[in-house]
């Protein structure tokens, strides 16, 4: 079935994205995409790649975006979004996108971007890149356009992404209050149904993943176990892997819940091992090394369907191609959509009778 023609459809409808910066990691997985697969076979999911948030922060240097982009769709599709079930498309090529943010800006107050958490924190964390520029100020308000362009009734997050679809219902909330919308061939009168809906959090289970160094995985740590890391890498990344400091000897007993590679297992081992796994190491019946062995093992496993999906799909670049231009495509059509209404209501256009494709 195909997602775009869901106006007869009991479905609801599912938005969320991802930078392209470069292959995604076991936090990306069970952060996220882990949680889109299962999705995609109760709502009508539209997932993207952000290209153009890649620019707010990397506008110097844009050589890698192509390449990361290739390469995140590669781990979308291995992972197992279905292109069948969900559609999948670069935000670049869907231009409504550009011009709903540019309308949008227009209502925004200024101190609503300022007070967005991750404007200052990533500021002060990336301290390395001049961030004083208009492109970063705005982009929760580009997330926000990217967001309710497809008038979805979720937006599945993380708790601390929470805070940008709550600026996004609140984008929502002050449109609807200046614009109503237009019924066709009548735009002199209007209706009380709100053109934008407001989206409401899904929120995404998201287990404890460290990285190799016990910080939160990710790529500025340098800590990533990567979903495409051959098996070999996957185990000389575990083994100097920080474990419980109270650990210091290998008689001393441990505790798995304040351990790193206890957090993995609970994510990917069997209930099995997690049992060997406590059981050997509030004993110090086992080793560090032992324990990390048995991650590894698991890790290996879940990821071995993933990687081998990813490798068919690498040998067919032209089908990888084919699969995001039909995703673009129907992204479009969808977006203008709601572009008519919006152009509509804000006096642009003179009526919304139709669908005009790009």
């Amino acid at each position: 079935m195909d997602p775009v023609s869901n106006s007869s459809s009991p479905r609801k409808r599912v938005l969320s994205g991802m930078r392209p910066t470069g292959k995604l990691h076991l936090g990306n997985y069970m952060g996220a995409l882990h949680n889109w697969v299962r999705l995609q076979d109760q709502y009508e999911c539209y997932f993207f790649i952000a290209d153009w948030h890649a620019l707010t922060t990397d506008y110097a240097d844009p050589s890698q975006i192509p390449a990361n982009t290739r390469e995140v769709i590669l781990d979308y599709l291995a992972a197992g979004l279905d292109p069948e079930k969900s559609v999948l498309f670069v935000q670049s090529k869907v231009k409504q996108h550009a011009e709903f943010h540019l309308l949008l800006s227009m209502i925004t107050p200024l101190g609503w971007l300022e007070r967005v958490p991750s404007y200052k924190e990533q500021q002060e964390n990336l301290t390395g890149k001049d961030l004083s520029t208009y492109g970063f100020l705005g982009y929760p308000l580009l997330q926000a356009a990217d967001i309710l362009i497809y008038q979805p009734d979720f937006v599945p997050v993380g708790q601390d992404q929470a805070a940008h679809v709550e600026l996004t219902r609140e984008v929502a909330r002050r449109f609807n209050q200046f614009y109503k919308k237009q019924p066709a061939g009548r735009a002199e009168s209007s209706n009380d149904e709100p053109i934008l809906p407001e989206p409401q959090v899904l929120l995404t289970p998201s287990p404890k993943l460290p990285g190799t160094d016990g910080r939160k995985m990710s790529k500025s740590y340098g800590n990533t176990i990567l979903l495409s890391d051959p098996e070999p890498e996957i185990r000389a990344k575990l083994k100097p892997m920080v474990t419980d400091p109270a650990r210091i000897r290998r008689k001393d007993p441990g505790n798995p819940d304040k351990c790193p590679v206890g957090d993995l297992h609970k994510i990917f081992s069997s209930q099995e091992t997690v049992a060997k796994v406590y059981d050997g190491c509030t004993t110090a019946g086992i080793g560090c090394i032992e324990c990390k062995t048995w991650v590894a093992d698991a890790i290996v496993a879940h990821l071995a369907p993933i990687q081998e999906r990813r490798a068919q799909f690498e040998q067919k670049p032209a089908l990888v191609k084919e699969i995001l231009a039909a995703g673009d495509e129907r992204a479009r059509t969808r977006a203008e959509q709601t572009m008519q209404e919006v152009r509509a209501a804000m006096g642009l256009a003179e009526s919304t009778q139709g669908v005009v494709a790009p």
